[in-house]
């Protein structure tokens, strides 16, 4: 078991937005610094921009349907000294004007701070032109760009207060449906760390946003199973906590990523990368595998696309069996 205070997943757990816990960041953020200012592409709402509108009318601004514009007027309110946090649709931004914020907030070392929400299958009936996957690969690839995928609403919020201290460009990814919350008020959140929610020897589930309650869930099954899997939540992507990570796996054998987004440039790239250079190992990932989502409801989507913890449990199977060959 973890010392993190986590939820008791096995009971009935309460769910929310994780863009809610966004909102509720952005507010208190802009309460502890007035330099604080955020700007949003006509969905202030939706990405829950609407609070901090609310108390401070006069340090948001309305971008409108202009995604390439809200990242350089980011970068341009940066430069002023200001904390600008810049939402829109995941599809849209970083989907939309990647390189304006290549250009004039990474390259420049600016602080924008971009938020990207309803990323992943689980929008659910908008289908694949709304289902940002690529998200995760599109921004860690960015020099000096950091990228942040909490795994609940209270996550959330504690990143957005993280975000707003740290000096760098961010990118925080938010989902749209309501997802279970397995953190507390007591649960650690630090920029670049990585932890253990679940203590295990047979084999390393690394698991980031959504697919961290997924994860969790699968380990209890796989208890059941015989098999003792080791949790790691990975809230930060980029930077990599490298030491919390290799040490699991070099305690297991081996290790399955689990991601909602393509598993090709996302976590689980990050994971084979960062393994491959230090401590190779049998691996599975789960993710999006090279295609696009579709339209459905969110939860039999995460099945179809076998981002579900009874698929988890499969792959953990499959890689302790590889171990075990060995």
């Amino acid at each position: 078991m973890s010392n993190l205070h986590l939820a008791d997943i096995t009971g009935d757990l309460e769910q929310e937005p994780i863009r809610k816990g966004f909102g509720r960041g952005l507010l208190k953020a802009g309460q502890l610094d007035k330099n604080v200012v955020a700007a949003c592409a006509d969905l202030t709402d939706s990405t829950q921009m609407s609070l901090f509108k609310a108390e401070f009318p006069d340090r948001f601004v309305e971008i409108g349907v202009a995604e390439q514009n809200l990242a350089t007027v980011g970068a341009g309110l940066a430069a002023m000294g200001k904390i600008p946090f810049v939402s829109s649709y995941a599809a849209f931004s970083p989907g939309r004007n990647w390189e304006q914020i290549r250009t004039t907030a990474c390259l420049n070392e600016r602080p924008v701070k971009i938020v990207g929400s309803h990323a992943g299958v689980s929008v659910g009936p908008d289908g694949a032109t709304h289902q940002m996957l690529e998200d995760i690969a599109l921004m860690r690839v960015l020099p000096n760009m950091v990228v942040i995928v909490p795994g609940d609403a209270l996550e959330a919020e504690r990143a957005t207060l993280a975000m707003a201290q740290d000096g760098r460009p961010n990118y925080l990814r938010l989902a749209r449906e309501a997802t279970p919350i397995i953190t507390t008020d007591k649960t650690p959140f630090e920029i670049g760390s990585a932890y253990v929610y679940e203590k295990g020897s047979d084999v390393t589930i690394i698991a980031t946003g959504t697919m961290t309650y997924q994860s969790l869930v699968a380990a209890e099954q796989l208890y059941k199973d015989g098999i003792d899997a080791e949790v790691v939540h990975v809230p930060t992507i980029k930077p990599l906590d490298a030491e919390t990570i290799i040490k699991s796996v070099k305690k297991t054998g081996c290790v399955v990523t689990v991601e909602e987004g393509q598993v090709i440039g996302g976590l689980g790239g990050a994971i084979a990368e960062l393994l491959a250079e230090n401590y190779p190992a049998p691996m599975r990932r789960i993710g999006m595998l090279d295609r696009f989502g579709e339209s459905g409801e969110p939860n039999q989507l995460l099945e179809h696309f076998g981002l579900d913890a009874k698929h988890i449990r499969l792959a953990a199977h499959e890689v302790t069996d590889r171990k075990n060959q060995n």
